[in-house]
């Protein structure tokens, strides 16, 4: 399974939902990176499940144990319990426990596909050897991995200046508020990391909240719209056509499991209109170059202009459902029809924002490295 991303910085991802452990090795990482504990630990718990009325009642700590990659502690350090660890350049290898596994509920799956979910297609592919329990390896809970690779990246490029934060900004028919992409608010998005509803406050927030309570109610599951905004990203960070900004953080938002779009700035909106209208004008702002509009995004030929960036995610509604829905049993080829038992997300959306957020940076910060090192090879 290719379940590896990056060439400046490279993150593996292995494990399964029930297996003892997941986790990810990270390489690229220099030497004497300094990596805060205690923030890696809040990002985590954004996505951990079991916090919410609204989430799965699986309820798994996500304690992060590092394996290997850091150098011993420096004295210094020692005071503030351990807060700040610091990498050695070898792999960084950190694992997570599961100890809430519940792989009884998944004994029918073994035949019976769910629709809409990997089931069918990981079956067709890897035969009766696919860890159908939890999902296996296409599950969700290796997006905690994934969070602690991208909790780093996060952190790294906060020191450069670079904030980054995502929201609900919309869930099912239900739309929320939206920042402005040219002049967005970056310090009432990233407060939203410690708010119970990842999206701007108001009615449309209740609203939203109310949908996703609906849908458990009736055993079924929606889906929502995921905003992404990032500024302080410099001008020149990614390359043409297949090294694109977009096409690279596209690549890793989609290890995601659940989202089924991305589109950037105006997006297809924009596709509705004329040039005229979706242009977004030039002017000098003393040293620098900026537009009076955003609607690309802050992404040119594949290249960051320097405006925010700006991207939404499209997340499918959980396909496991309590309502008994058609498929096939595949040891008899008959049709079938299946409950999901379990727990299981009503709203995958309200979990993943965070995820996006990591998968992001994870993207941002292997081309902003890729910039420099082309940079110091053209000194």
């Amino acid at each position: 399974m290719a379940s590896y991303f990056g060439r400046n910085i490279r993150i593996s991802i292995f494990g399964q939902s029930h297996s003892p452990a997941i986790g990810v090795t990270i390489d690229g990482l220099p030497a004497g990176t300094q990596i805060d504990l205690q923030a890696l630990e809040a990002f985590m718990e954004r996505r951990a499940p079991g916090r919410s009325k609204l989430a799965t009642r699986r309820r798994e700590a996500d304690s992060l144990e590092i394996i290997s990659g850091l150098a011993p502690a420096a004295g210094e350090d020692e005071a503030d319990g351990g807060r700040y660890v610091y990498t050695c350049g070898a792999p960084l290898c950190i694992i997570i426990r599961n100890v809430d596994a519940q792989s009884r509920h998944y004994e029918e799956m073994q035949r019976i596909p769910r629709p809409s979910h990997s089931d069918f297609t990981a079956f067709s592919k890897y035969g009766k050897w696919h860890d159908v329990n939890g999902g296996g390896h296409f599950s969700g809970r290796l997006t905690a991995p994934l969070c602690a690779a991208g909790g780093i990246a996060l952190q790294l490029l906060g020191n450069m200046g670079i904030k980054t934060a995502a929201y609900l900004s919309s869930v099912g028919p239900v739309n929320g508020r939206r920042t402005d992409p040219l002049n967005p608010d970056m310090d009432a998005l990233i407060a939203l990391s410690s708010a119970s509803f990842p999206a701007l406050a108001g009615a449309e927030a209740e609203a939203m909240a109310a949908e996703i309570e609906n849908a458990a109610k009736d055993g079924d599951s929606v889906g929502g719209i995921i905003e992404l905004i990032a500024t302080g990203i410099p001008v020149g960070i990614g390359e043409m056509m297949f090294a694109g900004l977009e096409s690279h953080i596209s690549s890793a938002v989609f290890a995601v499991p659940g989202v089924k779009g991305i589109e950037f700035g105006s997006g297809f909106a924009g596709s509705s209109t004329r040039g005229s209208v979706n242009n977004d004008p030039f002017y000098p702002d003393g040293d620098a170059i900026k537009t009076s509009s955003n609607n690309h995004g802050g992404i040119l030929g594949g290249i960051s202009s320097g405006m925010p960036l700006v991207f939404r995610v499209a997340m499918k509604p959980t396909p496991s459902i309590a309502i008994e829905q058609n498929s096939v049993d595949m040891g008899t080829m008959e049709a079938a029809r299946i409950a999901i038992q379990g727990r299981h997300d009503p709203c995958i959306a309200l979990r993943a924002v965070p995820c996006i957020e990591a998968a992001a940076a994870l993207a941002i910060y292997d081309l902003y490295l890729e910039n420099l090192k082309q940079t110091r090879e053209s000194i």
